[in-house]
């Protein structure tokens, strides 16, 4: 009689320890894909925050035309970006007819960025 006692003790036991880590589990994974949503919009907006920096320092504070390496160093942020609300603007921006379209855009794609960058 005892040993059957503490056999169903010992499943009780068990059973609500399976319970116990289980419910741990799904928590830590909730926290975990939280975590990782976290890190990935601080990934985007690093890149965003870089492109602007080096758009900004290139092109908005050039005094000369910009080069071609800073062009293509600029399309490459850009595109880096994977974001294609940001590339349609650049691209905008880029194909740009007159200087008053440019400014134009300029400001669009400055509202662009800004708007692209998460706070939590």
């Amino acid at each position: 009689m005892t040993k059957q006692k503490i056999t169903l003790i010992i499943i009780l036991v068990l059973f609500l320890g399976c319970i116990f880590f289980g419910f741990k589990y799904f928590s830590l994974q909730k926290e975990l894909r939280k975590a990782q949503a976290t890190l990935e919009t601080q990934k985007t907006n690093e890149k965003v925050l870089e492109f602007t920096k080096l758009f900004i320092e290139k092109v908005l504070k050039a005094e000369t035309e910009v080069d071609f390496k800073t062009r293509l160093k600029l399309e490459i942020s850009v595109r880096d970006l994977e974001d294609q609300e940001i590339l349609n603007q650049w691209q905008k921006f880029v194909n740009s007819q007159t200087e008053n379209e440019a400014q134009n855009n300029v400001k669009d794609l400055l509202e662009v960025l800004v708007t692209k960058i998460k706070v939590k």
